[in-house]
């Protein structure tokens, strides 16, 4: 298992171009399933995560190739319907072959989902919403299998805004009989691009990015020219965390302001600067980050994949903090990391105080989910001394070639090979 050795105390100055979005890559690649024929995507990742849900569709019949972040998917030998464990239990978003499948080709198998462990994050909604469209669901061996004829549209409410409910639901509406109406409908970003991916694959969608989706179904889809997956704007996020952090001017290329505004305007109230150029977005941090509470909340609003980073941000604050989790509840996980490099934190429930120190110090840590990991690199990046991160296999999952990006802005980094 490899490790990241960081060298901190060192404001990182320079360029850095953002990785295409993760979140949105994975649910399109899965939205190649509805479809016989060949995609062509451009700005994918070459991430864990990516070349897990390659594998996926390859054991599913398709041809899938990924080279210099470009991915060409040709479906038109769909053989098998399953989802395998082996696989599943590294990426809950392999769930995501589900919906397509069922609309498709009328069945699947696929395993109940395993990935980070930061909440029980339930898969009852994708499920409830299928059997509502007329699929019949059975949970055997810890597989969900699902069959039917014809999907038919129908009303769905989600009692909580899921990312990954609204997506397989739309995805199984573009091919059924009739009109479905999603409603309280994730609104992120990466769900406004699987919608217009699949409109330009012929899909009938409407409302997107708003509570209330939409889709009147058609009888058969067909792959679009090309389609470039948008920026990730966790990856953005990360980076200004990290140049407001460290007291870096960090240029960030590629990352869409519109997607972030609850993060920037936070981070305005700690002092960073933040300043628009035709090449990207300046991020200036100060000489140390006022205190700022936040909350995390479904978009718009503060995003949970960004607590963790704020958190590390927020540990060497001038004042106290209140960073309150009100999406997943075993999210602070990395607390107990941040205190061996001599932060301030203490827990209760869902809500985390942070007593900002003047400085952080260097020690050997454990990473236990994706952005748990982007929290302590920030932790060891300002920390005094040497940091050693084991378990990075999570950051590699959602961050391509993050210490690369960090050297080349001045960080010291070795990667530990085992």
């Amino acid at each position: 298992m490899d490790k990241l050795l960081i060298f901190g105390g060192r404001p990182l100055k320079g360029t850095v171009i953002i990785s295409g979005a993760k979140n949105a890559a994975l649910p399109i690649m899965a939205a190649t399933l509805l479809s016989s024929g060949i995609h062509h995507l451009k700005r994918v990742p070459r991430l864990r995560d990516v070349l897990t849900m390659a594998e996926l569709l390859k054991r599913m019949g398709a041809n899938v190739q990924i080279e210099n972040n470009k991915c060409i998917i040709d479906t038109t030998k769909i053989t098998h319907f399953e989802a395998s464990y082996d696989l599943v239990k590294t990426m809950r978003a392999s769930i995501l072959v589900l919906g397509p499948l069922v609309a498709r080709f009328g069945k699947a198998k696929v395993s109940l989902p395993g990935g980070c462990a930061i909440g029980a994050r339930p898969v009852n909604l994708h499920i409830v919403g299928l059997e509502k469209m007329g699929a019949k669901i059975v949970l055997q061996e810890g597989y969900i299998i699902a069959k039917a004829n014809q999907l038919k549209g129908t009303k769905i409410y989600f009692d909580i805004p899921t990312v990954t409910g609204t997506e397989n639901i739309m995805m199984a509406a573009v091919l059924a009989k009739g009109t479905t109406i999603i409603e309280n409908a994730a609104k992120e970003p990466e769900v406004v691009d699987l919608a217009n991916y699949l409109i330009s694959m012929g899909a009938k969608i409407k409302g997107v990015g708003t509570s209330i989706i939409e889709i009147e179904g058609v009888s058969e889809l067909n792959p679009p020219i090309f389609h470039e997956i948008i920026p990730d704007r966790i990856e953005a996020g990360t980076f200004m965390a990290i140049a407001a952090a460290s007291g870096g001017d960090i240029l960030i290329k590629g990352c869409r302001t519109e997607n972030l505004d609850a993060v920037i305007l936070k981070m305005k109230d700690a002092g960073v600067i933040f300043k628009e150029t035709k090449e990207g977005l300046r991020v200036i941090g100060p000489k140390r980050p006022n205190s700022v509470d936040i909350k995390t909340m479904p978009y718009p609003g503060f995003p949970t994949d960004m607590q963790a980073q704020f958190m590390a941000m927020m540990s060497v604050a001038n004042g106290t903090s209140v960073i309150k989790e009100t999406i997943f509840e075993n999210r602070f996980m990395h607390v107990a990391e941040l205190r061996r490099m001599g932060a301030d934190i203490s827990v209760e429930g869902n809500t985390a105080t942070v007593r900002g120190v003047k400085h952080l110090k260097g020690a050997p840590v454990m990473a236990t989910d994706l952005r748990a990991s982007a929290s302590l690199v920030i932790a060891g990046l300002i920390a005094e001394g040497k940091t050693i991160i084991d378990r990075i296999y999570h950051l590699d999952r959602g961050y391509e070639e993050l210490d690369k990006k960090l050297i080349s802005l001045g960080a010291k980094i070795e990667r530990l090979k085992k």
